[in-house]
């Protein structure tokens, strides 16, 4: 498997570097480093959104307990 180096480096300049040269060409004009910052957080944000999505779903799936009843009780105070 071909090791991914952008991905594996750790130097902020070489990460903005890497995504405005990724993404300028398919939004189709040039970035600034604080477009190219915002562009890679969001991303990074989105496959965060879906990991916790799919851990959900894979605990829910494994969840072999019958649902819970909702407890909806009164209390009461007038003895």
């Amino acid at each position: 498997m071909k090791r991914l180096d952008a991905a594996n480096d750790n130097d902020p300049g070489k990460r903005i570097a890497r995504t405005r040269q990724i993404w300028q060409s398919r939004i189709g004009r040039d970035l600034t480093d604080e477009d190219a910052r915002q562009l890679a957080e969001n991303v990074t944000g989105f496959f965060a959104v879906l990991s916790d999505w799919s851990h959900a779903e894979r605990c829910a799936a494994n969840d072999n307990k019958a649902p819970s009843e909702p407890h909806d009780f009164e209390v009461r105070h007038d003895r």
